[in-house]
């Protein structure tokens, strides 16, 4: 009998939310001075409703770790408010199945005239733990946090990454089978941080949804399977972590070259791209084996990736193409180009297609970063891009380091292994 799929985690359907913005000409000062305005229902009257999220549709399979990025202003924490029950949606649907626990805020939820040690109580309390739960993982919510020595003190003389530390200590100690997390690691030091995502890595293990707001990019393509893309209170895209941070690296580019509108013979600058526009790069893929672009591949397949290239305004001679592949972190993974290869130039004229062919991608699992470049001989540059595409690569098992290459085990000996091995 086939077992019945399981419910959604998270599941948002046509979700909008508005906030009501006052005019001064129609805004009172209090609602006593509504009254004796004599039209309190006119005087009170919105000048006009603002969109935070507008018909905002996901769902979030149970397991799954999710990142929302966006910039400021985008709806991401509102869309973490809503899930959280603190506001309500003024149209759509909401579900969220489980235990459920949330670090929307600095210090939200916490009495700064009360100790640590009573917050934990009634924070606690409001996650769904007993009093005896609280007291049996109290002593683990103080060391994760490092407070034993201000547990006791009120939460309003703990600085603001103490407060972040103890609020996504209780968060995390409440075994949530929801865990909601807004820029929680841009408070705490280094060594919280590194807490924090092994924190997650046992949740990730023991089966739980995370979902969490982020500005630190490379975090969610490296930590996520998937990432919601938020512009303007409007799901932009919805789809594998590096992909969607790839593409809204891409717009946040776009967007500050049309601001700053200062590259060379009238066209924006771009950040994170540097040259003189002799030739241009305009499209970089990953492809898969069947010539489809892709945002993950597995571990030991064919790839290749495809750069388009633009020579204006005349055709030159003197060209080499190259591309880079990198860890998220920064890490010289491969790099290659023309000129290394033995290609020797003799004209590059309107637009072209430059591929390379990789027979078998060995890499380990994760996130990696590509950089794609045309440049003269001697390596001064027409257009180098950093960081423009972002891939995943799967694999059956992990792996240390970031090579993965095809491999045997041989043993000698007394050696023995169990039937079930893959000796």
């Amino acid at each position: 009998m086939t077992p019945a799929p399981r419910a959604a985690a998270i599941e948002a359907i046509d979700v909008t939310k508005l906030y009501r913005r006052w005019g001064r000409k129609r805004s009172v000062g209090s609602f006593k001075s509504a009254l004796l305005s004599g039209r309190p229902g006119r005087a009170l009257a919105p000048d006009q409703a603002v969109p935070a999220l507008t018909d905002v549709s996901f769902g979030v399979a149970p397991g799954e770790t999710v990142g929302v990025v966006g910039a400021n202003g985008s709806g991401k924490s509102t869309l973490l408010k809503l899930l959280a029950g603190v506001l309500r949606p003024t149209a759509g649907t909401i579900a969220v199945n489980g235990r459920l626990a949330a670090l929307l805020e600095l210090g939200a939820g916490f009495h700064p005239e009360i100790s640590g040690r009573e917050n934990v109580l009634i924070n606690g309390l409001l996650l769904g733990l007993t009093k005896k739960e609280i007291a049996r993982r109290f002593g683990e919510i103080v060391r994760f946090a490092e407070l034993e020595e201000f547990i006791d003190a009120p939460v309003k003389t703990y600085s603001s990454g103490m407060a972040v530390r103890l609020g996504f200590s209780i968060a995390a100690h409440s075994d949530p089978d929801v865990l909601l997390v807004d820029e929680v690691l841009a408070v705490g030091d280094e060594a919280f941080a590194h807490r924090s995502l092994e924190k997650f890595s046992e949740f990730e293990r023991a089966g739980k949804t995370l979902l969490f707001v982020s500005h630190d990019l490379g975090l969610v393509a490296d930590r996520c399977q998937r990432a919601i893309w938020l512009d303007r209170g409007r799901l932009v895209a919805d789809g594998p972590a590096a992909e969607t941070v790839a593409r809204y690296r891409e717009s946040v580019s776009e967007r500050e070259a049309e601001r700053r509108g200062t590259a060379e013979r009238g066209e924006p600058s771009r950040p994170g791209r540097i040259g003189s526009g002799a030739a241009v790069v305009t499209g970089l893929r990953l492809l898969d084996r069947d010539g489809r672009p892709t945002a993950r591949v597995r571990s030991g397949e064919p790839a290749r990736l495809a750069m388009d290239v633009r020579a204006a305004p005349s055709a030159l001679d003197d060209f080499v193409f190259g591309f880079a592949i990198s860890t998220v972190s920064g890490a010289a993974v491969f790099g290659s180009n023309t000129a290394i290869d033995g290609f020797a130039p003799e004209e590059l004229a309107g637009d072209s297609t430059v591929s390379l062919e990789i027979s078998s991608l060995d890499l380990a699992p994760g996130v990696y970063s590509v950089d794609a470049a045309v440049h003269a001989d001697d390596g001064a540059p027409y257009d180098y891009r950093r960081d423009v595409l972002r891939f995943e690569v799967a694999a059956d098992r992990p792996i240390a380091g970031v090579w993965n290459p095809d491999r045997r085990w041989s043993f000698a000996g007394g050696v023995k292994w169990k039937k079930n091995s893959p000796v």
